[in-house]
């Protein structure tokens, strides 16, 4: 039987995408550490980041959508047993009500069908394996550092026997020390009653892609595979069986197909409210995938910290810029902390941005916000381009 394609503009996708991203915020239902759990929950992972230029990705992207948010909530959260950490498409928090959809990509590298980056000693793994059982709770700090380091990050051994055992699911980090992973033997960490049974293949993959979608909106295969592997041919066939039993829609955008759940055209009679600023993170679900920023919003983006400084277009640590439900700016900037002065290096609006006064008066508001997030005091403004804007900000923040 023939399916119905829908047909949507690029504006009505990205209010679609931006209202299922959370951004602008749904009204907060419970406690602020309850928004947070639900932020976690809706978007299904919060990437973690050690790269701390301003205040890190994954304290930024809640943050974004509960402004109520305290450093503190992953901490109890994890604590809690609500959340934990593992591999998404990179390290992330994920919420333990998903922890048996972790498990194929256990089993597939404790079997060999995947590999982890890390050669496997398996003699190491079983004598850390071995201490942690008897000791309790350790960190890479407490093993013995001799041993030749490996890979990019100079890895010692026991770290790397850690790192595999957390891969293939026996140990899981049970909180963290100064942002030094603490680990512990899996079944002491789990909470009582959570379901570890291995999910079906069918299972699995209606979870990937309904779990895309509610947080996306609007998806792909292969942004549903992202960095998932071997994962895509499975992703398609799924997705043509929901679209048959009408699990699934198929859209066109902008000539491309896309997917969606059925119930996400209703967010097209949701009136938003205009003037809604968000400073991203570089590693914000919004826009983590690149070539998804450019076919839907229209932005290129490159995170420069990785390039040599001589060859940065923008920056060092770019932030895009969302404007409603556009992507209409990107700023360099760093929270300076030991002088409390968050420093825009370099502002940049975009040549499709309209509304200049508008769009500057949500900054200003927006980057006051962002300064006491980032535990600043003051605003310190050194290029914009154009350079006009330069004075047109610093007075609305005066």
């Amino acid at each position: 039987m023939q399916h119905k394609i829908e047909f949507l503009s690029l504006e009505d996708a990205r209010k679609i995408v931006v209202q299922s991203q959370q951004l602008p915020v749904t009204k907060q239902i419970g406690t602020d550490i309850d928004a947070t759990l639900f932020a976690i929950e809706h978007l299904g992972y919060i990437q973690i980041d050690t790269i701390s230029t301003i205040a890190r990705a994954h304290h930024h992207t809640i943050w974004n959508r509960n402004q109520n948010y305290r450093k503190q909530h992953l901490t109890d959260l994890v604590a809690s047993k609500d959340v934990f950490e593992y591999w998404s498409h990179a390290a992330a928090y994920l919420p333990i009500k998903d922890y048996r959809f972790t498990l194929p990509r256990k089993e597939a590298i404790k079997s060999g069908e995947q590999k982890h980056w890390y050669k496997k000693d398996t003699k190491l793994m079983n004598s850390v394996l071995e201490r942690i059982k008897n000791e309790g709770p350790l960190m890479a700090k407490d093993f013995d550092g001799k041993g030749k380091k490996v890979g990019d990050w100079a890895t010692k051994p026991a770290k790397q026997a850690l790192e595999n055992l957390y891969m293939e699911g026996k140990l899981m980090i049970s909180s963290r020390v100064n942002f030094h992973k603490v680990y512990n033997i899996t079944e002491l960490v789990l909470p009582e009653g959570i379901d570890t049974s291995l999910p079906t293949q069918k299972e699995y993959f209606t979870f990937i892609i309904t779990k895309y979608l509610k947080a996306n909106g609007v998806g792909q295969a292969a942004e549903m595979a992202y960095l998932l592997k071997n994962t895509k041919q499975h992703i398609i066939a799924t997705l043509k069986a929901m679209v048959l039993n009408g699990d699934v829609l198929e859209l066109k955008i902008n000539d491309i197909s896309y997917y969606a759940l059925p119930s996400v055209l209703e967010m097209l009679n949701n009136p938003l409210k205009k003037g809604n600023l968000k400073i991203l993170s570089p590693f914000d679900n919004l826009v983590i995938q690149r070539k998804r920023m450019q076919d839907i919003f229209n932005f290129n983006y490159l995170l420069e910290c990785y390039v040599p400084k001589e060859k940065r277009k923008y920056g060092y640590f770019v932030l895009p810029i969302l404007w409603n439900t556009d992507l209409v700016a990107r700023v360099d900037c760093k929270a300076d902390r030991s002088s409390g002065v968050l420093l825009i290096h370099h502002l940049f609006l975009e040549s499709s941005l309209k509304d200049v006064e508008d769009f500057a008066m949500a900054l200003a508001q927006e980057l006051k916000a962002f300064m006491l997030f980032n535990d600043c005091v003051k605003i310190k403004i050194e290029n914009t381009s154009p350079a006009s804007f330069k004075s047109i900000l610093n007075k609305l923040l005066r």
